[in-house]
């Protein structure tokens, strides 16, 4: 008779309030381990994939602003340093004094010329 039961309860099993199931103890400790694993594992690559593309966007925006600097910088419209505005400036006073020098050297060739010709 229990083999009738058996095999009625096997040929049409009802999952309800007193269904039972038997596992080693072993396997449970195993399956849990396991997917414990598998869930560290998800959330770990996850976060790196995460920080591997913040970091790409940053080098993105770094390489962005890096080619814009290198083509503005040479034509001035990103602002000069400050030690070129003193370069410029000490040039700018250079280039008076050679004016005012040519001009003197000019005056002194005019009166060596007039000279000459009054000695003649």
């Amino acid at each position: 008779m229990e083999k009738g039961v058996i095999n009625d309860v096997m040929a049409d099993p009802k999952v309800n309030d007193d269904t039972s199931l038997g596992i080693n103890l072993k396997w449970l400790v195993q399956i849990i381990v396991v997917a414990g694993m598998a869930v560290w594992g998800y959330f770990g690559l996850t976060s790196r994939i995460s920080q591997l593309e913040i970091d790409v966007l940053r080098m993105k925006d770094s390489v962005t602003m890096n080619s814009e600097f290198r083509v503005k910088w040479p034509l001035g419209q990103l602002g000069a340093l400050p030690d070129d505005a003193e370069q410029n400036m000490r040039l700018g006073f250079i280039e008076k004094d050679m004016v005012k020098l040519e001009d003197h050297v000019d005056n002194l060739r005019i009166k060596t010329v007039q000279k000459e010709l009054q000695d003649k």
